[in-house]
């Protein structure tokens, strides 16, 4: 069934589902300890009034206003009244450094800046030394220190400026190729580049998500948002799919309490990406090992079963089926109970999901879907259907976008979905934008029945001396099934063979710096024998599932972990191997032998 009439831009969109929801509760955000929403007629009532105190300092349509701050109510009303006002959103990532910060706002010409709490306004205040002044910036909470020709404005004087205001605002004639936002790409190395989503693009991405959602049933959704609101996934799919079907949005407090977020939130829809994923199974396994007992064998029992059912199509014999009827009461049901009881849908993207990862989710009941996509696209491509998953695929093209494969596999997509382009660069525009084609850089098949396999990017093929290629991205899956294995990248291009640097699991870590008296952290734990030896043990029984030149024939240990703070992950947790292979070069050159 195709989607309803969304309207002719976001902002339509929204003004069209708040006038229907009134006082339904809409944004959630736990304060001093306990959650508290804001209703869908308050949020639109701030929205407009946030739209016309930025009128009313020199913000025009086509403006940007950059905001940076964690996933809170204001970050997305803050984003509505941009659309209102028919100025553009230029989302920046909390932990970028300040001169990510400043490149971004000079990049963009920010007219206004609106800035959260922690580490950011310290940033901003030092990036604002580096770039053009904005003529408006709002804090949040605590407020930065700004050029004397910026007006400074806390929220609640923000809406209370705008609400003085009567100005006429404009976001309602906005028209489907009027940009909605610039999203800039995280990106594994270089500097950010600027993609200009119009309007259209996110409506389009809404309109082909619409029967995966009629699969699962839509009515008293709510989602649970964790990922950055700055990456195009979360802002799409994690803010203006919930407003188009009406769901409620409860923002979490950080990766670190997710556990306890899904129990309160209760969410029906959840996105995330696979290192979460990895997390929660780790999670998982390292409690029912604590339990042990007839519970751990009942939950190994189901595990099993549910592998089985998968691997035969749904189907069981009789007595088997009985068994695993039961534990479904006895185990499913409860690992259900972890993710609030209500969840209809849990969404991978923004990377690859190793399979087995995905399996052992289904099979333990949990209803989880892989998808693919780039924030060239607005960014949804593909997806699992909810009726019919085949995990390690990523699913068939969504309603409404064609998708083709090269002559030399890379995928290239085309619809409504795609960007203008790249702000200020035409010549990386070009470079992806060719005949009415994206070129995606990902390299992929597509089964008998239309479903797309990511293979690997282009760019990160490992090439060995000998030409043989290596997808580092599945070698670096089988490691970490290994739970002795917290990360590992994989390397070797025109190499003879592959090494890997390893950070064991914060139990191996722990246990080591017990044992030598030393902080997490340090080097030291590197060398302690024992750690090394179980980490050996795990990358061999890694290597027995890989063929030969897969292999990992050396590993260097690490003591500290790859981590946004350092530079080494990209906010949405994926590897910076440029970065890594810089930092750790004279590591990886003693593990080849020639230094």
């Amino acid at each position: 069934m195709a989607a309803p009439d969304l309207g002719t831009n976001l902002w339509v969109m929204f003004e069209r589902v708040a006038a229907r929801a009134g006082d339904r509760p809409f944004l959630y955000r736990r304060e001093n300890g306990s959650w508290r929403a804001r209703s869908w007629t308050e949020v639109a009532r701030e929205a407009r009034a946030l739209a016309r105190c930025l009128r009313a300092h020199g913000v025009g349509p086509g403006d940007r206003v950059v905001i940076v701050a964690e996933n809170r109510p204001e970050w997305c009303i803050a984003d509505l009244a941009c659309l209102a006002l028919g100025a553009v959103t230029a989302p920046a990532y909390t932990t970028w450094t300040a001169e990510d910060l400043a490149y971004v706002l000079a990049h963009c010409e920010a007219r206004a800046v609106v800035v959260g709490g922690g580490a950011s306004p310290q940033r901003l205040a030092r990036a604002l030394g580096r770039a053009p002044a904005p003529a408006l910036v709002i804090a949040l909470e605590e407020p930065p220190a700004v050029p004397a020709e910026t007006r400074l404005l806390d929220w609640r004087s923000a809406l209370a400026r705008g609400a003085e205001e009567t100005a006429e605002l404009g976001g309602a004639r906005a028209g489907p190729e009027d940009i909605a936002c610039f999203i800039y790409t995280s990106g594994t190395g270089g500097r950010p580049k600027g993609v200009m989503l119009p309007h259209r693009s996110i409506l389009a991405n809404i309109e082909g998500v619409w029967s995966l959602l009629e699969e699962v049933g839509v009515g008293d959704d709510a989602f649970l948002s964790v990922l950055p609101l700055s990456h195009a996934y979360e802002h799409t799919v994690g803010q203006f799919l919930p407003i188009a079907i009406g769901a409620e949005i409860w923002y979490a407090d950080g990766v670190e309490r997710v556990a306890s977020d899904l129990l309160e939130a209760r969410p029906t829809i959840f996105t995330c990406v696979p290192r979460l994923l990895d997390l929660m199974r780790q999670r998982i396994l390292a409690a029912v090992e604590r339990r042990g007992g007839i519970r751990a064998r009942l939950f190994r029992a189901a595990l099993a079963l549910g592998l089985r059912r998968l691997a035969q199509g749904g189907r069981l014999d009789p007595a088997r089926a009985a068994f695993d009827a039961l534990l479904e009461r006895l185990v499913r049901a409860e690992i259900r109970a972890r993710f609030g009881g209500r969840l209809k849908a849990m969404v991978s993207g923004g990377a690859p999901l190793n399979p087995e990862v995905g399996r052992f989710f289904l099979a333990l009941g949990v209803p989880l879907l892989q998808g693919y996509g780039q924030t060239e696209a607005g960014p949804v491509i593909s997806a699992n259907r909810p009726r019919r998953v085949k995990i390690e695929t990523v699913g068939p093209p969504l309603d409404g976008v064609e998708v083709r494969i090269a002559e030399d596999g890379e995928i290239l997509v085309r619809g409504k979905l795609v960007m203008k382009g790249y702000f200020k660069d035409p010549e990386a525009t070009a470079a992806v934008l060719r005949d009415g084609w994206l070129y995606t850089g990902d390299v992929g098949t597509f089964d008998e029945d239309g479903y797309l396999t990511i293979t690997d990017r282009k760019k990160d093929i490992i090439v060995l001396s000998g030409g043989d290629n290596v997808a580092p991205q599945k070698v670096e899956g089988v490691l970490l099934l290994e739970p002795e294995i917290a990360q590992a990248v994989v390397f070797g291009d025109a190499r003879p063979h592959l090494v890997a640097l390893v950070v064991p699991s914060k139990e191996l870590l722990e246990a080591a710096a017990t044992r030598r008296g030393v902080p997490l952290g340090s080097p030291e734990l590197a060398r302690d024998d024992e750690l090394r030896r179980a980490v050996e043990a795990a990358v061999a029984r890694a290597n027995a599932r890989l063929s030969a030149i897969e292999r990992i024939r050396r590993v260097e240990i690490l003591s500290e972990p790859f981590t946004v703070e350092n530079g080494l992950l990209t906010p949405t947790l994926k590897l910076r191997r440029g970065r890594i292979l810089e930092r750790h070069a004279a590591v990886l050159e003693q593990l080849y032998g020639t230094a």
